[in-house]
C-alpha cells in the first residue's frame, strides 16, 4: 500500500519540484503532471497547478515525435533578461530569509525545498560578478568573482527583497 500525498512544505517547493520534473522528463498534460507531483507525495488541485505553470512560464511545446509536452520558456525569464531581474526580484521577496557575505561567498537561506529553485533565478539573471551558485535544500552559495565580492552580492540580494 503506497502512502498517502501530502501538502509540500511551501509554494516556492511545490514551484520548484514541478520546474524540475517538466526539466527532467516529457510532461504532456497537466493530469500527468499532477500524478508525477502525487508520485513526489505533493497534492496539488488543478486550479493551483494551473496557477503555478503559468507563474513558472511554463508552456506546452511541441516534441520532436510529435506529441506535446510542458517546456520553460526563456523568453520572458531567460538569462540576462529584464524579466530575469524582475522574477529574482520578487523571489527575493518571497524567499530570501537571510544572506551573508564572506570572501568571494554569499551564503542564502530560503524556506526548506526552495534553494535549487532560488539558485536557478539567480543564474537566469546572467550577473558577470556571478561564478555560479550551489543549492541545497534550503542553502544557497554564490561563488562571486571578485575574491571579496560575497559581501556586496548579499547587499545586492537583500536591496533586491521586497516585502
Amino acid at each position: 500500500m503506497s502512502e498517502p500525498a501530502r501538502s509540500p512544505l511551501s509554494k516556492s517547493a511545490r514551484q520548484s519540484r514541478i520546474a524540475e520534473l517538466i526539466e527532467r522528463e516529457p510532461i504532456a498534460s497537466q493530469a500527468d503532471l499532477a500524478t508525477r507531483l502525487a508520485e513526489s507525495g505533493i497534492a496539488v488541485h488543478q486550479g493551483t497547478l494551473s496557477k503555478d505553470l503559468l507563474e513558472l512560464g511554463a508552456v506546452r511545446v511541441r516534441t520532436s515525435v510529435g506529441g506535446f509536452a510542458y517546456a520553460l520558456s526563456a523568453g520572458e525569464h531567460g538569462p540576462g533578461s529584464p524579466g530575469a531581474l524582475a522574477r529574482l526580484s520578487r523571489l527575493c521577496g518571497e524567499l530570501l530569509l537571510s544572506a551573508e557575505g564572506s570572501a568571494n561567498l554569499c551564503v542564502l537561506h530560503t524556506p526548506p525545498g526552495a534553494a535549487q529553485y532560488f539558485a536557478s533565478a539567480i543564474d537566469r539573471v546572467g550577473w558577470t560578478s556571478a561564478l555560479g551558485t550551489i543549492a541545497g535544500d534550503d542553502t544557497v552559495v554564490v561563488i562571486t568573482r571578485d575574491p571579496l565580492g560575497g559581501a556586496a552580492m548579499a547587499e545586492s540580494l537583500l536591496n533586491l527583497h521586497t516585502p
